[in-house]
């Protein structure tokens, strides 16, 4: 089978170096690709935003399956394209996707379900949302209610930082048009926690929960600073498993959300077929969903993948290949999961998420990758002219290691992370402080 990857960062780089171990993958693309997946499979330079040329390159090089990491293609519709032309691809219609194009569908749609998340108002007004935190001047959420690259969420304390996240989203326009709307919604607290699902809602018409399988917990660290301060970020690194996030809360996910979001899915008759990211908090009151994704986390896929012991090939098809005769199904997969725990470490350039230098050299990377149960996922590296490899993005290097326990893999991981320099490199030392009590 020939595959297409779709995409260039730390969680593209994860799927691509998963599905090379696949004995069933003949040969393996990814556009536009980066520097270390171009170590695993051949690189298209061609944006992950261009629908029109990654259908071309898929029907020019018969590409029997397109995988798709981002959520900006899904949401523009890339996969009713290629379904349309008769293309398998892993991922979400534009309808599905919504769920992470849209906070307030995704809002209106867990309400009309009964999945448990924080109350919440929608507005495409910005004087009335003002009035509002006027009347409601506790901690709040402002949310841009489109796809602002995981960075839309503010948090606020007060009512004076409430309603200066509404003018800089609704005014001055920071994350352009996802700002036309906002949701603000009440400040939950607790500990949040990622659960992922490949889920193909055809297979759950009768029954839903034959619709998905769920992957293990895993726990990101937005703040780019340690203890949780700061900015948020596209992610400085991730673990699993959870401890906190035992099997009965496990299957309280599996119950009252994935089973209810999906429900409501195929009751609005839209098909999904794809990654179902639950973005969930463990507060005194329960499991509540803080927001859906439609794709793999980044970095949650960096830590998830290398825990799954066996091809990944296997439901990335049973969700993409269309009906017919001999198409595999969810139910009917056993996925097995490693006990090692993974923890991965994001090493940033000095400044992200504000501005930051580009083009420095990045040494002792052979040195990391060479220690045993060590992966180090390209995000954004490039090669400059002299042929040397260099940093070329806020986020530069998801340095990722396994072990039985999770204090043995972040003691590998930052060991490996420090065998890799380059000027001004930025990384968090407490991933999975919550787990290990790291300070």
């Amino acid at each position: 089978m020939d595959v297409l990857v779709v995409g260039g960062g730390g969680r593209e780089h994860a799927l691509v170096w998963k599905l090379a171990q696949s004995k069933r993958v003949r040969k393996l693309y990814c556009a536009p690709g980066n520097a270390g997946i171009a170590r695993h499979a051949e690189c298209a330079d061609i944006s992950a935003t261009d629908v029109d040329g990654l259908l071309r390159f898929a029907k020019d090089h018969h590409i029997d399956l397109t995988v798709v990491g981002p959520e900006s293609p899904l949401i523009a519709g890339i996969a009713d394209c290629f379904r349309k032309e008769g293309l398998a691809i892993f991922g979400p219609g534009a309808s599905g996707a919504a769920i992470e194009g849209s906070k307030s569908f995704a809002k209106d749609l867990m309400s009309r379900c009964g999945v448990p998340t924080a109350s919440y108002r929608v507005f495409d007004n910005p004087d009335a949302a003002l009035q509002y935190i006027r009347q409601n001047p506790g901690p709040i959420v402002v949310k841009a209610d489109g796809e602002a690259a995981g960075k839309g969420a503010i948090v606020c304390d007060d009512e004076n930082q409430a309603a200066d996240a509404v003018r800089a989203m609704m005014v001055e326009r920071v994350f352009g048009r996802a700002g036309d709307r906002v949701v603000i919604e009440e400040r939950m607290h607790g500990e949040e926690f990622s659960a992922l699902a490949f889920v193909d809602t055809r297979d759950g018409r009768e029954d839903i929960s034959s619709a998905f399988l769920m992957m293990p917990a895993s726990q990101d660290h937005k703040p780019v600073f340690d203890g949780d301060r700061g900015p948020n970020t596209g992610g400085m690194g991730a673990y699993s498993p959870v401890p906190s996030v035992t099997p009965e809360i496990e299957q309280q996910v599996a119950e009252r959300v994935f089973k209810r979001i999906l429900k409501g899915l195929v009751d609005e008759g839209i098909e999904y077929r794809g990654v179902l990211y639950a973005g969930m908090m463990l507060t005194e009151d329960g499991i509540r969903v803080v927001e859906f994704n439609c794709r793999f986390g980044d970095p949650e896929a960096q830590a998830v993948l290398p825990r799954l012991d066996g091809d990944l090939l296997d439901p990335l098809e049973a969700v993409a290949l269309d009906d017919g005769g001999g198409r595999p199904h969810l139910r009917d997969l056993r996925l097995r999961w490693r006990s090692d725990a993974c923890v991965c470490v994001v090493m940033a350039s000095g400044g992200y998420p504000g501005s930051y230098a580009k083009g420095k050299p990045i040494t002792g990377l052979e040195d990391a990758e060479r220690m045993p149960n060590v992966a180090v996922f390209h995000a954004g590296t490039a090669v400059d002219d002299d042929g040397r490899l260099v940093t070329g993005g806020g986020r530069v290097l998801g340095v990722t290691a396994w072990a039985p326990s999770i204090e043995q893999a972040v003691e590998r991981a930052y060991a490996a992370v420090g065998r890799i320099k380059f000027e001004g490199a930025h990384y968090r030392r407490d991933i999975a402080h919550r787990a290990v009590g790291c300070k």
